[in-house]
């Protein structure tokens, strides 16, 4: 059975990293076997806990244990192979050698295969919880969007039926052994499977994501449209932390304490911008940088204030759902959080085409509404609601 797994995520030096290891250390504390990994390349976990961490997990404390991973490492260990394969399929298609050497380095490699360390750590060990420090926000979609990108590649490189794809390749080939065929089209389905269990990890109730901001306009924009990208995606979004808020001076008169007053209203104007993604929590400034696994423990009960560090904060709700609204009406909703996002809409067959702020996801339609056609659409408290009518064409069929 896999683990529970959170990620965390936020803009470059919100302190994401810190509040991922404070969490696992709390968690461990709690009697939780907790493992935190690391896939930001820039391998700061050590740094919050004082140790050097390694590739595979490593006990930092009773029942607590770490790892950083090193995708460079993995993409030489696991890569290689599967990059021969590829090879093999572009060269029986035709595509010069050199070429296919170059469509076999593939962007996103390092961190996909991070991203299956991930997976793989988390249904294969011990632990009731795998605490993920991601990268920052930008790198975090683009890691988390890769299974279904790579996926989509994939079918179009090696279809589904195998026994077709070995039929082609042998075909296209006009040489070489049925059995070197048969190994590359066994590699690649396991590929394909590997992304189907990613992707089904990442949708999982076991997963979600929590997002660590400092109480600043420009980092709560991006937060807002990371919640919303998150969503398009399936993944859920169970908390939003603001990390470094300013203590409240009170009535204190002296200059210290105006500037304090000044920057706590600014960052309370913006966290109450946010009041629509539900309850922020909030970590007050501290004098000193936490860490070794005293100060992180420390962080984590002013944070958690006794509860329990895994039951987030916000509502789960489903990302869609269809409701008859009208004797030939049919609505589709998709809980997200578009806000001032822009916004486009399309058909793309049985697929519904979803563009918020140039990230676009195709949303498989139920069967009820794969005969109808798309009347309207606007947004709502609950987010966007597409409006469907029966095609007469398509529903008498």
């Amino acid at each position: 059975m896999s683990a529970r797994l959170l990620l965390f995520t936020g803009k470059g030096g919100v302190g994401k990293t810190t509040l991922a290891a404070a969490t696992a250390t709390a968690l461990a504390a709690g009697g939780r076997k907790a493992l935190v990994v690391s896939t930001d390349p820039a391998h700061s976990l050590g740094d919050a806990f004082g140790v050097p961490l390694p590739a595979h997990p490593t006990e930092v404390e009773g029942g607590l244990h770490a790892a950083q991973v090193d995708p460079r490492a993995l993409v030489d260990d696991a890569w290689r192979d599967l990059r021969g394969h590829l090879r093999t399929v572009l060269a029986g298609a035709g595509v010069d050698e050199l070429d296919a050497e170059e469509l076999t380095v593939l962007p996103g490699v390092e961190e996909l295969l991070a991203l299956s360390e991930v997976r793989r750590l988390a249904s294969g060990g011990p632990w009731d919880v795998v605490v993920v420090d991601c990268g920052p926000t930008a790198e975090t979609l683009r890691l988390l969007a890769l299974p279904e990108a790579f996926a989509s590649y994939l079918e179009r490189l090696f279809p589904t039926h195998r026994r077709v794809v070995r039929g082609l390749l042998a075909g296209v080939a006009g040489s070489g052994s049925v059995e070197r065929w048969d190994a590359t089209a066994d590699a690649l389905g396991r590929l394909a499977e590997d992304l189907a269990q990613l992707r089904d990890l990442l949708t999982s109730p076991a997963t979600s994501v929590r997002l660590v901001l400092t109480p600043e306009r420009v980092v709560a924009a991006e937060t807002r449209r990371t919640v919303t990208a998150l969503a398009l995606q399936g993944i859920r979004v169970d908390g939003v932390v603001a990390n470094r808020v300013v203590p409240d001076p009170g009535d204190d008169p002296g200059p210290a304490a105006a500037w304090l007053r000044t920057r706590r209203a600014e960052q309370d104007a913006v966290l109450a911008g946010l009041a629509d993604l539900g309850p922020v929590a909030a970590v007050g400034h501290r004098a000193a940088e936490p860490v070794g696994t005293a100060a992180l423990l420390d962080l984590a009960k002013g944070l958690y204030e006794g509860r329990d560090p895994l039951a987030g904060d916000a509502a789960d709700e489903p990302l869609l759902s269809v409701e008859r609204t009208g004797e030939l009406e049919y609505t589709l909703r998709l809980a997200l959080p578009v806000g001032d996002s822009s916004l486009d809409l399309a058909r793309v067959g049985d697929d519904l085409a979803v563009t918020v702020d140039g990230r676009r996801r195709l949303v498989a339609l139920p069967s009820l509404l794969r005969r109808c056609l798309v009347t309207g659409a606007e947004l709502d408290d609950t987010g966007l609601a597409v409006r469907f009518a029966p095609d007469p064409e398509l529903w008498m069929r």
